[in-house]
């Protein structure tokens, strides 16, 4: 069938790829020749058993490791060999898998903090945090995005742990990403955590690209579009999770989880 002018202006544009991506340790190949396209508007999981590759693929992402050999681009830009702040800068921003927030203040003030740098206000450390009220509009309106209004007065150490990861995705969307890249968000979260988290997750990526990294695997049959499976290092199979999960190479790297 040919492709048509509407499929082409309807189809999400790819914002960050990977091509021939390998990371050597010594004699050790961790990533081997992974090819990877993140979409605008879509959440992208990938999934991999233990000791697949997976944290390292995002490390080599978000250069905090440089690829052995392979290329990246981000909005069309090699970013190959670009350095993390500025990649961060560029609007490829992470999560990481314990959470990140300042603990004594509260949780508005922790919002204002990350809103700092897209306002050119992060080398103002001097200056008293009555200069960060003009951002407090901004930073009421991403606590409500993620529910968490309620809480805007609370120390941010007084949360659950559920609720700090909440927090940590809010001060990732206020440095204003282009892609959000989760490491294992759910991990350590109960059920209701989990529900309300993956509803996050859901409506940012209406105007975001994700990347995720995550092992529950009834959280990326119900928020992913894209998924993609690693095993030692190598893309295993990718596609929609239907397509993926029925996948007899899957269900045997899978052997023993809940998913079978």
């Amino acid at each position: 069938m040919a492709v048509t002018a509407q499929d082409i202006q309807t189809k999400p544009r790819v914002v960050l790829s990977a091509r021939g991506l390998r990371r050597d340790f010594g004699g050790f190949t961790a990533v081997k020749d992974v090819d990877l396209d993140v979409h605008d508007a879509c959440v992208h999981a990938l999934i991999g058993p233990n000791g697949a590759g997976k944290t390292t693929v995002f490390n080599l992402l978000t250069k905090f490791l440089q690829p052995t050999s392979g290329r990246i681009t981000l909005m069309g830009t090699d970013i190959t060999k670009t350095s993390p702040d500025k990649v961060a800068r560029m609007g490829l921003v992470r999560s990481f898998q314990i959470s990140a927030v300042f603990p004594h203040l509260t949780v508005i003030d922790n919002v204002r903090v990350a809103l700092q740098r897209p306002n050119n206000l992060s080398t103002q450390f001097w200056r008293p945090m009555s200069a960060l009220d003009r951002l407090t509009d901004r930073a009421e309106q991403l606590l409500a995005k993620v529910g968490l209004s309620k809480e805007r007065d609370a120390i941010a150490a007084d949360l659950s742990y559920g609720r700090k990861r909440v927090l940590e995705i809010a001060t990732t969307l206020a440095l204003d990403p282009k892609v959000l890249l989760l490491d294992e968000p759910m991990a350590g979260m109960g059920q209701e955590d989990v529900s309300v988290v993956s509803a996050i997750i859901r409506d940012v990526a209406r105007d975001h690209a994700v990347l995720m990294v995550e092992h529950n695997l009834s959280v990326v049959a119900d928020i992913c579009q894209h998924v993609t499976v690693l095993q030692r290092g190598e893309i295993l199979a990718e596609g929609d999770y239907a397509t993926v999960s029925a996948d007899p190479r899957v269900r045997e790297a899978y052997m023993g989880t809940e998913e079978g």
